[in-house]
């Protein structure tokens, strides 16, 4: 992906792209099947179809599943379309456009942190019209490690502690915030909320972390794909 293209500038009778373009190419396509993917995954858990209509649905998507052919990857293997640490994860659950799964949820420097902003929808219920706990967990662990990226000190969670206020709307517009709150040698502490995109001032869910940089030794083992020194 590295290697450059000015050997065959000059002989090669189609302009060559930029070696950028093809991942974005190939994240475009990741994103629209994952789009589709999650307008599925919502019609299933919202339909009230007939058995019939499921079992033909069935072997439609069963049909589907057998075009995905070609190579998988391995457990540990990083996609080739993402860039981590930090960067672009496009199957991650929370923030991956390719994911089935995620909301997704997008996030900007905000006020000193990192702002996040999704809607969860009927795949992630809990109570009735309200998110699963487990999926609150899971959007702040995912922002406040995005606020240890965005503090120069990329890290793993150690410990989590939630605090729920008040259940979390499904079909509405969130807001998330995290922050680091401090840090002590290679230990990050992290504070994070979810809101309502409406209500930046009635919390939700409130969590407080501690994130830990692995030295090198730990993270060539957790990490053997990734070139560290």
């Amino acid at each position: 992906m590295n290697s450059s293209l000015n050997d065959h500038a000059t002989t090669s009778a189609v302009p060559e792209r930029p070696a950028q373009q093809e991942p974005e190419r190939e994240r475009a396509a990741i994103a629209a099947l994952g789009h589709e993917l999650r307008a599925l995954v919502d019609a299933t858990v919202r339909t009230a179809a007939s058995p019939d209509t499921l079992h033909r649905v069935t072997d439609g998507v069963r049909s589907l599943t057998r075009q995905l052919t070609g190579r998988r990857r391995a457990r540990a293997e990083i996609p080739s379309v993402d860039e981590f640490p930090g960067g672009v994860r496009m199957y991650s659950p929370v923030t991956g456009a390719g994911s089935p799964l995620a909301p997704p949820m997008s996030f900007t420097p905000a006020d000193g942190g990192v702002a996040g902003t999704c809607v969860l929808g009927k795949a992630h219920e809990g109570p009735p019209g309200y998110g699963h706990g487990g999926m609150s967990a899971m959007l702040l662990d995912e922002l406040m490690g995005w606020a240890c990226v965005a503090a120069g000190r990329p890290a793993m969670t150690i410990s989590l502690q939630l605090r729920y206020h008040r259940p979390v709307p499904l079909d509405t517009p969130l807001r998330a915030f995290a922050q680091v709150t401090g840090i002590e040698d290679r230990r990050i502490s992290v504070g994070g909320v979810i809101t309502t995109e409406e209500d930046h001032a009635t919390v939700l869910v409130a969590a407080d972390g501690a994130f830990v940089v692995p030295d090198p030794d730990r993270a060539r083992a957790l990490f053997p794909s990734l070139p560290i020194t």
